[in-house]
């Protein structure tokens, strides 16, 4: 296989097996290639082996495909190891922006129970090692006493836990009541009690958009900012997935160009930094700050 091609492969696994979802199209817009081209790859995966996996019209590489187990398998701690590690990271500064890269490695290779308490720590910690056993096993859990962020109402739900986000800082969960699938910040927990109900809406779960600044939503936006030297160097520490789509302007400029959610995270971002960040082709943003700045001068 010619590099050019492997190349190619590489960067639609990793779409694959992003957070974010894609479709054909999507696929075929980041990846600069035709629909058909996209299909003939994914079927190259899926003649090695892996596990295709479709929600929608969206598709996903499964990560319960045989080669990821192996993959996994090229790093491994033992539980003394792990301990270690845990002391190690935790030593550092909370402010050191090491530590929480640190942490993100170690999620993203080492998915299990023992590191689950690496990167959480504290009364949250069996409640995460509960959402790992549910999800390893497909069964419902109750998330007693939830704390909702809108009005907060706190009563118990429902789910099937089916993926983390980064650093276990959020779970991705079916709402059996809703029947949708929904994000829960693991801190607004009360307590995680298992169930004997396997999962019921297996078909169903699908992980949703989430942008470079945390937030989630259906709908996509397309946003273009321009920032200085500071507004650059904060992205990357604040917002470390913002980089990829970032590339330089020069005369010590930069352009972020990437989907948001919602102007809600991007918007807070600007807003701190009005002095270094010019807003290029996007009215909602420049509608969303004036709005905000208005709202706060009250």
């Amino acid at each position: 296989m010619d590099q050019p091609k492997l190349e190619r492969l590489l960067r639609l696994m990793k779409l694959l097996t992003a957070n974010t979802t894609y479709n054909v199209d999507q696929l075929a817009e980041r990846l600069d290639m035709s629909r058909r081209t996209v299909y003939r790859y994914i079927d190259t995966f899926r003649e090695a082996g892996f596990v295709i996996k479709k929600s929608g019209d969206c598709i996903r590489l499964d990560k319960e495909s045989p080669h990821f187990r192996d993959i996994s398998q090229l790093v491994h701690f033992t539980e003394e190891e792990a301990v270690i590690l845990k002391s190690a990271i935790e030593n550092i500064d909370d402010t050191n922006l090491l530590k929480q890269n640190l942490k993100r490695k170690l999620y993203s290779v080492y998915d299990n129970r023992t590191l689950a308490d690496t990167v959480v720590r504290g009364k949250n910690a069996p409640n995460i090692r509960r959402l790992v056993e549910a999800i390893e096993e497909q069964r419902q859990v109750i998330l007693h006493g939830y704390q909702s962020a809108h009005g907060g109402e706190v009563r118990d739900r429902r789910v099937e836990p089916f993926a983390f986000t980064t650093n276990y800082v959020q779970v991705w969960c079916f709402d059996t009541e809703d029947r949708a699938n929904k994000l829960f910040k693991t801190a607004r927990i009360g307590e995680v009690v298992p169930t004997d109900v396997p999962w019921e809406h297996g078909d169903a779960h699908r992980e949703g958009f989430i942008d470079a600044f945390r937030i989630h939503g259906e709908v996509r936006h397309r946003v273009r900012i321009e920032m200085g030297l500071l507004a650059y160097n904060l992205l990357c520490e604040e917002y470390p997935l913002a980089e990829r789509d970032v590339r330089p302007l020069g005369h010590g400029r930069w352009v972020l160009d990437t989907e948001v959610a919602s102007m809600a995270g991007v918007g807070r971002f600007v807003v701190g930094l009005l002095d270094d960040i010019r807003i290029a082709e996007c009215p909602e943003l420049t509608e969303y700050i004036r709005a905000y700045i208005a709202e706060n001068l009250k």
